[in-house]
């Protein structure tokens, strides 16, 4: 957990009062209907549960396969050997 001075402390809080203020004057612009609208909207959004976790992928594994014709070279031991006859 990163500490923060004290003077950030405050600019913090600042922004959130400033932001709440801005978002009030905003809904405040708009017409009755369509600010209710927007307030069911938020809140609709908000009680959807949270998208589900990707599986788990193996240590190393690229997220994204490499395009085509750009797979990794194998390993110089791989190259090197001679096949069995």
């Amino acid at each position: 957990m990163a500490k923060h001075s004290k003077h950030e402390n405050e600019r913090r809080a600042a922004e959130t009062v400033r932001i709440k203020e801005i978002e009030s004057a905003w809904i405040g612009s708009l017409a009755p209907d369509r600010a209710k609208a927007f307030v069911r909207s938020v809140e609709a959004a908000r009680s959807r549960p949270q998208a589900e976790r990707p599986p788990d992928m193996a240590p190393g594994t690229r997220p994204n396969p490499p395009r085509p014709g750009r797979e990794p070279r194998p390993s110089k031991e791989e190259r090197n050997r001679r096949p069995r006859d």
